[in-house]
């Protein structure tokens, strides 16, 4: 480490390699779903069309019903328990519900449902046919699409009928739909991950470390990129001080006082520089992996009096949604398997291991809490086991 000399002059871009057609698949209906369109999601004996709850307005419920007849909404079990769908002693850690939706369920409850920021409905739509949904479905893959795609875990959808299975790409092509396969969706994340590549790396002196060097990591996809910040030469033949950061822009760059993320950005450099060495992992997955806009309406929430946790869930997200597959792939391109991790978090410990880093050490990383932050703080070591 570093990847190569920082004196030495840029080696010549390697050629981009073609873009696996899985993954944009997977990247054109994520677009798709973002700008409120439909898609075609393709399983063994089954296909779903679909469109984000809450980018659902009455034009695409009245197309989707048009092309495939009644629809359902499907929401995480967190999400339809909170609605009152589910009784509250019922078990809603996992899974999701589908909910056939009656004639005259129109867009706006449907985008009301899916958004706890939003106005609660009047009145909620008969539930005609509420049913849990089994893990590798094809409706359970249509929620993991708009989880990927950074919206709320709540999707409309309809079953495409049978006889249109059976020439289903031209039937797609026809109505300027994209297909989207199962499969590709549920080895998304872990393929992107995977195939992380350097695409650029620079000498970036810093306010509290000028021996600094960032290196970018992209996925084929052109999607978010991750950062690898090098303080130092670390020395690969032993464990190298190490601190998985997941992207924060409002305690980052803004230094908002509700979390500690900025401190234990700044001070992790701080600590390295005084270490002599270290690598900081900056991981593009804000909000514990639901995205600024999904953290902007947790804030909202806990504003009104939840908790870190249950504001995630009443979005419809786990507590933690992020992977740590990616920090383990750039801790492998940079040559390090071995680590002393700067962190209070058990999980990402286990985490680390389990995608093959070894963690010597854990190095305790925390700081003075203020009269906005200490519910947060607290909350983290109570419920999501975080150590002083």
């Amino acid at each position: 480490m570093p990847v190569r000399d920082p004196q030495a002059p840029p080696a010549p871009d390697a050629p981009v390699p073609p873009l696996p057609p899985p993954l944009q698949a997977v990247e054109r209906a994520l677009a798709d779903l973002r700008r409120g369109a439909m898609v075609v999601l393709s399983a063994p004996g089954e296909a779903l069309l679909l469109a984000a709850a809450e980018g659902t307005g009455h034009e695409t419920l009245t197309r989707l019903r048009a092309l495939a007849g009644a629809g359902a909404l499907v929401l995480t079990a967190r999400r339809a328990q909170l609605l009152g769908l589910l009784p509250a002693d019922a078990d809603a850690h996992d899974g999701a519900l589908r909910m056939a939706l009656a004639g005259g369920v129109d867009a706006a409850t449907v985008r009301q449902m899916a958004d706890p920021t939003a106005p609660r409905p009047a009145a909620m739509p008969p539930a005609l046919a509420l049913e849990p949904i089994a893990p590798g479905t094809a409706a359970a893959g249509a929620v993991e699409l708009t989880k990927l795609a950074r919206l709320l875990p709540a999707v409309v959808i309809a079953a495409v009928p049978g006889e249109r299975r059976r020439y289903l790409p031209a039937w797609a092509e026809a109505e300027n739909l994209l297909t989207v396969e199962l499969a590709d969706v549920q080895a998304y994340a872990e393929r992107e991950a995977r195939s992380l590549r350097l695409v650029a790396d620079a000498h970036v002196p810093l306010t509290n470390s000028e021996d600094v060097h960032v290196y970018a990591f992209r996925p084929p996809d052109g999607g978010r990129e991750h950062l690898a910040i090098v303080v130092g030469a670390p020395d690969p033949a032993e464990p190298v001080l190490t601190r998985v950061h997941s992207e924060c822009f409002t305690g980052d760059l803004l230094g908002s006082l509700r979390c500690d993320c900025g401190e234990q950005l700044r001070g992790a450099i701080a600590e390295m520089r005084s270490a002599g060495s270290g690598v900081l992992l900056y991981l593009a997955q804000e909000g514990r992996g639901i995205g600024l806009v999904n953290k902007l309406r947790a804030y909202t929430l806990q504003d009104a009096g939840f908790d870190t946790v249950d504001a995630n869930e009443q979005l419809g997200f786990k507590a933690d949604e992020r992977s740590y597959l990616p920090a383990a792939e750039m801790l492998r391109r940079l040559g390090s398997g071995r680590v002393r991790l700067m962190t209070n978090n058990p999980d990402k410990v286990a985490a680390l291991a389990d995608w093959g880093v070894e963690v010597v050490d854990r190095v305790p990383h925390a700081f003075p809490s203020n009269r906005h932050n200490e519910a947060y703080l607290a909350t983290k070591q109570r419920r999501s086991g975080h150590l002083l």
